[in-house]
């Protein structure tokens, strides 16, 4: 999708009509690939599906009333919990410019810039991180669900304390990159309008992230665990949060306002939810609690460093006098994200912390990077 837009727009110039077409289009194709994906899987699987039927007792009857009530009494909350963030963002859309009105004096046109910078621009750029992070995060869940079921209490704190970690080892390091090369960055998809805010933006937008990243992953782990109408009170308890908090943090901080309130709102859901899990299946506390420190450690390190390139660069290009265009910042984005990448990825491994998260594959890396 991101694709589609940038090439239309910046590479052919051509209409935001068609570059909206087709990237809802891509939307499309990915939908088609996964309906593939689980008819293949399904062909794959078709004899071991008829040999269960074949050896079945049958003795087992649900009636098709008791069937629907509890699919939907699994997929209401599961629609809720998934558009948890959309939701926050529908409650940006309808109250921004409301609020922006009596705060400013800014015109319409001034008003949907600042909404986009925010709403549009930096969203989807962290809702890479987010996606990426989350997905990996969640994979986890299969086998949380298979403990539950088997009543082995021990095995789902493991796999909650793996959930957790997994994510923090891929979303701190992530955000806080990307808040690094927030102004690189910013340039190569919105070029140079409103950079310094826009680069702003998507600084706090990284940070922001973290909270919505955690909230998709924990609300996920709440439904393995069949807590899906819980998960949902506590989702409904930090969209009041963000009610309440949205007309005081825009009218006084703008574009950022709503930022921040999406990110307390997220922030009481989160730790609503991890509090109940934490009390009804527990944690691998000690575990977390090194994880916690060590990668937010390594990752502070890296966004030093990633920024102290980004800067270096910067200076280079105005010493040379270059203009910033897309080209150069791309450049310098490649460059920062390459570098702190190294330097987390050689922290991780040189400490071992990646051996909680990666098991026995972090050995193979560290033999392939020759790293002690």
């Amino acid at each position: 999708m991101l694709l589609t837009a940038f090439i239309i727009m910046r590479l052919l110039h051509g209409s935001w009509v068609h570059a909206v077409a087709q990237s809802t289009f891509a939307a499309f194709i990915g939908a088609v690939a996964g309906l593939a994906t689980l008819g293949v899987y399904y062909l794959r699987r078709r004899e071991d599906f008829r040999h269960l039927v074949r050896n079945s007792d049958n003795q087992i009857h649900v009636e098709a009333k008791q069937l629907y009530q509890e699919i939907i009494a699994q997929a209401v909350p599961f629609i809720i919990l998934g558009a948890g963030i959309t939701i926050f963002m529908l409650i940006d859309q309808f109250t921004f410019f409301k609020i922006m009105k009596m705060a400013t004096n800014y015109n319409y046109t001034t008003l949907s810039d600042l909404y986009a910078m925010f709403a549009v621009n930096s969203n989807k750029l962290i809702m890479i991180t987010v996606s990426l992070s989350s997905a990996l995060a969640i994979t986890a869940v299969p086998m949380l669900s298979e403990a539950l079921t088997n009543g082995d209490k021990t095995e789902i704190r493991k796999q909650n304390s793996n959930v957790l970690g997994l994510f923090m080892f891929v979303m701190i390091p992530a955000a806080l990159g990307m808040a690094a090369i927030a102004g690189p960055l910013n340039r190569v998809f919105y070029g140079t309008s409103h950079q310094a805010l826009g680069a702003n933006i998507l600084t706090f937008s990284s940070i922001i992230s973290i909270p919505m990243g955690m909230f998709v992953v924990i609300s996920a782990v709440m439904q393995g665990l069949s807590q899906n109408r819980r998960a949902v009170r506590f989702f409904a308890v930090g969209t009041v949060v963000k009610f309440i908090l949205q007309w005081p943090c825009t009218y006084f901080l703008g574009s950022f306002g709503p930022l921040l309130s999406t990110g307390i709102g997220l922030t009481v859901a989160n730790w609503l939810i991890l509090r109940y899990m934490n009390r009804h299946f527990g944690f691998e506390k000690h575990m977390l609690d090194i994880g916690f420190r060590k990668i937010t450690k390594y990752s502070l390190f890296m966004y030093v460093i990633a920024l102290i390139t980004v800067y270096g660069l910067n200076f280079i290009v105005q010493l040379v006098g270059n203009p910033f265009g897309r080209t150069v910042s791309l450049i310098v984005t490649l460059v920062a994200v390459g570098i702190g990448g190294l330097v987390y990825i050689y922290l991780a491994l040189k400490s071992r912390i990646a051996d909680m998260i990666l098991g026995p594959r972090s050995v193979k890396l560290r033999r392939l990077l020759k790293i002690e």
